[in-house]
C-alpha cells in the first residue's frame, strides 16, 4: 500500500489533496477561513465600487497588521458580476493584497453563494487532513441587488450550514439591494449599509474576525453590535 501510495504524481510538498502541506508545517496555528463575496453587477459601479475597493485595502492593512489574525485568518474573495469568479483562493491574511474590482455585468447572487460554500467546505476537509484546528468559518457577503438567477438552493444550503454550525453567514445589503430576499437567504438578520460607509464595515470587520482568532476554538465570541450608536449599518 505504502509503495502505491508514494507513486500517485504529487510533489513532495503536496497532500494527497493536491494541497500544499507546507504551509501548514510552517504555520500550524489554528485557522479561520473567510469568503469575502462581492457583488460588482453594474449598479456598483461609480462610487459604491470605489468605496468598496478602498474599504478592501483598509481591511487588508488592517488584518495583517494584526500578528496573531496574520497567522489564524485565511481569506478567499469570489466576485458576482455576469459571472461568478473566485478571484482569490483561501490564503493567509498576511498575504492578502486585494486587487482593484470593475463593475460589470447581472447579479448571479445564487451561484456565487454555492460557490463560496463549496470554498469553504474543501478548506475545511484541507485543515481536518493536515491535523489544523479549525474556527468556524464566515462567509460576507456585499450585494446592492437582487440576484438574477435561482438563490432557493443557495438559501437551504445556508440555513443547513448555519444549523450544523458548518459557517456563519453574513448578508450586507448597499442601498438599492433586494432586503426581502436578503432575509430569506440568511439565517441572521441582514443589514443594510448606511451610505457608503464601507470604511467602517470593513474596520468592524477586521476587529471582530481579529477578536475570533483571539478565542479559543469553539468558545462563543461576542461581537460589536453593527448597528450600535457608532455602527455602520441598520438591522434589516
Amino acid at each position: 500500500m505504502m509503495d502505491d501510495y508514494v507513486q500517485v504524481p504529487f510533489g513532495d510538498d503536496l497532500a494527497p489533496g493536491g494541497f500544499d502541506l507546507v504551509e501548514f508545517a510552517d504555520n500550524p496555528e489554528p485557522r479561520c477561513a473567510c469568503v469575502l463575496l462581492l457583488d460588482i453587477s453594474g449598479s456598483m459601479d461609480g462610487e459604491p465600487i470605489a468605496a468598496l475597493n478602498a474599504g478592501m485595502l483598509q481591511f487588508a492593512n488592517d488584518v495583517r497588521e494584526d500578528s496573531l489574525a496574520a497567522k489564524r485568518l485565511e481569506i478567499a474573495v469570489v466576485t458576482f458580476g455576469g459571472t461568478v469568479e473566485v478571484v482569490a483562493e483561501f490564503g493567509s491574511a498576511k498575504d492578502f493584497y486585494p486587487q482593484p474590482l470593475k463593475a460589470k455585468g447581472s447579479t448571479p447572487m445564487g451561484q456565487a453563494i454555492n460557490t463560496a460554500i463549496d470554498l469553504v467546505a474543501a478548506r475545511q476537509q484541507q485543515y481536518r487532513s493536515a491535523g489544523i484546528t479549525p474556527y468556524r468559518p464566515w462567509i460576507f457577503m456585499i450585494t446592492d441587488g437582487a440576484p438574477t438567477d435561482s438563490w432557493d438552493r443557495a438559501a437551504r444550503r445556508v440555513e443547513e450550514g448555519e444549523r450544523r454550525k458548518s459557517f456563519s453567514f453574513f448578508a450586507v445589503g448597499v442601498a438599492g439591494a433586494d432586503t426581502a430576499t436578503l432575509a430569506n437567504i440568511s439565517v441572521s438578520a441582514p443589514v443594510m449599509l448606511r451610505g457608503l460607509a464601507f470604511g467602517t464595515m470593513f474596520r468592524w470587520l477586521s476587529s471582530s474576525l481579529s477578536a475570533v482568532s483571539r478565542s479559543t476554538t469553539g468558545q462563543a465570541v461576542t461581537l460589536t453590535n453593527p448597528a450600535g450608536p457608532a455602527g455602520w449599518a441598520s438591522i434589516v
